[in-house]
């Protein structure tokens, strides 16, 4: 491992520089309780020249937690789900429209009456797809009212 010595601190290439206020010299190896600048040392080769203080790094991350980065490379979008109508021969055609336009946010009046129309028409329709969570409490409150729905998995083609 190369190394820099500036007086008589040496310095590694994992040393963080974490200055206070009033002190020159203030270093922590490894792991800090308060993460300050992190400062990238290199040398021209073993042995060879003073080390070489590169632009500093500033990690805004709060100790304990993950950089931000970290986070949205972790996270995972859930893969999307369908809520399906089907057809059945209790509900009244205006009662499948009232309970569509109660249940599902942001639903109008002429999908609804479209959507009660294709599963009347086909046996069944799509109603809304979305994150499995919320298919499955909007198929979840169809049923409650009494209409007949299900969820599956939106993979592949429309």
């Amino acid at each position: 491992m190369e190394t820099a010595i500036r007086g008589r601190l040496t310095l590694s290439p994992n040393t963080i520089f974490n200055p206070k206020p009033g002190d020159k010299q203030s270093l922590c190896k490894g792991p800090c309780a308060n993460r300050g600048i992190l400062m990238a040392i290199s040398t021209a080769g073993p042995g060879k020249g003073a080390g070489i203080l590169e632009k500093p790094v500033i990690e805004r991350t709060t100790p304990g937690r993950e950089s931000e980065f970290d986070l949205r490379k972790s996270r995972k979008i859930a893969p999307p789900y369908r809520v399906i109508l089907h057809n059945d021969n209790y509900n009244r055609r205006e009662y499948v429209v009232q309970v569509l336009m109660k249940v599902i946010p942001g639903m109008t009046l002429d999908n609804a009456v479209n959507i009660m129309q294709e599963a009347h028409y086909n046996g069944l329709s799509v109603v809304i797809i979305c994150a499995q969570a919320d298919a499955e409490e909007h198929c979840m409150h169809l049923r409650e009212n009494g209409l007949l729905s299900s969820i599956e998995p939106a993979s592949g083609g429309c």
